[in-house]
């Protein structure tokens, strides 16, 4: 069963809410892919929508978009998410994992993309953790 922690970001007041997710709810984000919409109730939301944007797996490899599936590749990179080059035109090959969500991602990176009643903070709570 998936188990991950959401990170929530609000683009209107620039705050984050960390969430812990599993089971069904968890259930909602798997298949998806980086740039797809989900029901915001999965994290607590309910009536608004959250846009994937990112994520990594329990080693730390980052997600990217530009990877089919969700599944390890080893990609040359010359920068962006993944690899940060130190000059110029330099390029290394970089281990990432696809932007489709699974089993193996650990912390998933999401933004609300619509907003429904009440504010994120209130739904949300202060620090964005709940005891479940």
């Amino acid at each position: 069963m998936a188990d991950f922690q959401v990170v929530v970001a609000d683009p209107d007041s620039g705050t984050t809410y960390q969430r812990d997710v599993d089971g069904q709810d968890a259930n909602r984000f798997l298949g998806k892919s980086i740039g797809e919409d989900v029901d915001g109730g999965a994290v607590g939301l309910d009536g608004y929508t959250v846009e994937i944007t990112g994520g990594s797996d329990d080693a730390g490899r980052p997600m990217r978009g530009d990877v089919d599936g969700p599944n390890l590749k080893e990609v040359l990179l010359d920068g962006g998410v993944g690899y940060e080059p130190s000059r110029d035109g330099e390029r290394k090959r970089v281990t990432v994992r696809g932007g489709e969500v699974s089993e193996a991602t650990a912390q998933l990176n999401v933004k609300v993309s619509e907003y429904g009643e009440g504010s994120v903070e209130d739904l949300l709570g202060e620090g964005g953790d709940d005891d479940e």
